[in-house]
């Protein structure tokens, strides 16, 4: 399964190593990303695969909420097919 996950907050160093750590503990691969630092603001995109059969997203949203208010960041994850239906025009 594809899922997109996005990352947003105040920069801090470690939030990229907590993020795909914690991606790395559940299996989750990495396919692509794409990271942006405006002003004091973090963002950063990332397309991931990984067994729906053997993690849900639920499961790695929830693995995801520790690192999300150690880091002061916002970490949301949706399958990739509703992030695109909700964002084509």
């Amino acid at each position: 399964m594809y899922a997109i996950m996005t990352v947003t907050g105040a920069d801090s160093t470690g939030i990229i190593a907590a993020v795909t750590t914690t991606l790395a503990d559940l299996n989750v691969n990495v396919i692509d990303v794409s990271q942006t630092i405006m002003g004091d603001y973090f963002t950063m995109i990332l397309r991931v695969e990984f067994n729906a059969e053997s993690v849900s997203i639920q499961t790695i949203q929830e693995r995801m909420r520790p690192v999300a208010e150690e880091k002061q960041q916002s970490i949301r994850i949706q399958s990739e097919d509703l992030f695109t239906a909700m964002n084509e025009i």
